[in-house]
């Protein structure tokens, strides 16, 4: 049976909405509201300022970085443009399932910037995020050493939990090297690997993307740093190395809606472990979540000015 005479049920759409909104319930459910209550009361408008400029810094750098890594692959694309797409993009990503829908929106909206259809955008976005991820990663293996001083004072229960996660890495790593391992993998990567090289090493390109992604990736953590520190939830500098990146990087599973939820749930877990409460982690996630989302809104005006230009035209 073909995919047109299968389309997608209405619960299989609703589906991503439906698990963050049930995740979020059971948090609530779990947590002591009076103490998330007493969290949000707590905010000061400097640090929530100095995260939505940081918001607006981690976007346009990304838009020049993905700028960059298109005009290395062949497709030119104007600064203002770039900025535009970016602000859409990093507004869907927060809106749709999986954390990528703006990504690809962004290639799909970009399909005539060129030869080829969506083909090279795409091929542009995945090299571009690639940048961030691999900074991303370093900052993650950086913090491995601060772990064991971390949980040293823990309970046998954060134990198992510290037991499931190095499991579940481990798991990934040995599919990681399956793949790897299989051929059609290998002729991918053989066929990526000329653009992949344009992209990150030829012409000193690994300064600009190395030193370009390690800001933007500063500026999320930062981000987060902040939005504990407005709920009163000062965080040492350690955390930016070690609880934050997971944090960050529990947004990636594909479940719910760019991040939410997951995050949250992350965010109770490891608060706890530099001796705040989970209400604490669960209002700094929530905060950090509506402060990216704000921070993205121009987005919006962007499509709604693009939504009423033909209007004025037929006007």
């Amino acid at each position: 049976m073909s995919g047109e005479d299968c389309p997608v049920s209405p619960l299989a759409r609703c589906l991503p909405p439906l698990l963050v909104i049930g995740l979020l319930v059971v948090l609530l459910w779990r947590t002591d509201l009076g103490a998330l209550g007493q969290a949000f009361a707590r905010i000061s408008p400097a640090p929530v300022i100095a995260a939505l400029c940081l918001v607006q810094l981690q976007i346009i750098l990304s838009a020049l970085r993905w700028r960059f890594t298109a005009a290395r692959l062949g497709q030119v694309i104007s600064t203002g443009r770039a900025i535009r797409e970016y602000y859409v993009a990093s507004l869907l990503n927060q809106s749709l399932p999986g954390g990528m829908g703006g990504d690809a929106i962004r290639a799909w909206r970009m399909r005539f910037a060129g030869e080829g259809g969506w083909k090279l955008p795409a091929k542009a976005i995945l090299y571009e995020r690639l940048s961030g991820q691999a900074i991303f990663f370093l900052i993650l293996a950086l913090g491995l050493p601060l772990w064991p001083l971390l949980i040293a004072s823990q309970s046998p229960l954060r134990m198992q939990w510290l037991v499931i996660a190095i499991g579940s890495a481990g798991l990934l790593l040995i599919f990681g090297v399956w793949w790897l391992s299989r051929g059609s993998a290998r002729t991918t990567l053989q066929n990526l690997s000329n653009d992949a090289a344009e992209v990150f090493l030829r012409r000193h390109a690994w300064l600009v993307q190395s030193g370009v992604s390690l800001v933007v990736v500063a500026a999320y953590v930062a981000v987060f740093l902040l939005s504990s520190f407005a709920i009163g939830a000062s965080l040492p500098w350690q955390a930016a190395l070690t609880i934050i990146p997971l944090c960050l990087l529990s947004m990636l599973i594909p479940v719910g809606l760019g991040g939410w939820g997951t995050r949250e749930a992350a965010a109770m877990a490891l608060w706890p472990l530099f001796g705040f409460s989970a209400a604490d982690g669960l209002a700094a996630s929530l905060l950090y979540g509506a402060l990216s989302f704000l921070g993205a809104a121009p987005g919006l005006l962007i499509l709604v000015a693009e939504a009423l230009r033909p209007q004025r035209r037929a006007e």
